[in-house]
């Protein structure tokens, strides 16, 4: 009798440590539907209307800035697109153009980065709607080893970083990192 007590307290601590499960924090998926934010690595369009030595494609720097004719660097990090459109028609209205009209939009994602059970991990280009299971396609599919219910997840939200295990199923962001854990069976 006390050999059963035995044999089962050891199965349910081996069942306990191999769970690992991390439910996700509330803001991981508040963050989708949120405005997207800008980041360094972005790539933005600004279009300034009957301004066409302005309009251009400008990368959002490691310190978070766009550098900008004219008016010098400009703050992007953290901003929707509209405010960096504000921003830039605000320091234009300062002795360069009467009545600035600017749009801001994304030409290129940060890229996305994905490590674990797939077979070719690495950094990949982001695309608008993109879910775990078509990151995982972009990475050329899952290993044989791989664990493939559900992924790690770690995004960056409001200057965290937070973990958080999803299904594939799940929607990811630019600079998300997946992680393909490998099954144990």
């Amino acid at each position: 009798m006390p050999l059963r007590w035995i044999l089962l307290g050891l199965l349910v601590l081996v069942l306990a440590a191999c769970s690992g499960y991390r439910q996700p924090p509330a803001a991981f998926h508040e963050t989708l539907t949120q405005p997207y934010r800008l980041d360094s690595s972005d790539q933005v369009r600004v279009i300034v209307f009957g301004q066409d030595t302005l309009s251009n494609n400008y990368v959002v720097d490691q310190a978070g800035y766009i550098s900008f004719p004219l008016i010098g660097a400009v703050a992007a990090r953290g901003k929707t697109q509209m405010e960096l459109a504000a921003e830039i028609s605000r320091k234009l209205k300062q002795g360069y153009l009467r009545d600035p009209d600017v749009s801001v939009e994304v030409a290129t994602y940060r890229p996305f980065f994905i490590m674990g059970e797939v077979q070719n991990p690495g950094q990949y280009s982001y695309v608008a709607g993109m879910t775990a299971q078509n990151a995982i396609a972009t990475a050329g599919g899952f290993s044989a080893r791989a664990q493939q219910q559900d992924v790690d997840l770690t995004r960056q939200v409001n200057g965290e970083i937070l973990n958080g295990r999803v299904p594939i199923s799940d929607p990811i962001r630019p600079g998300d990192t997946i992680y393909v854990r490998e099954r144990y069976f």
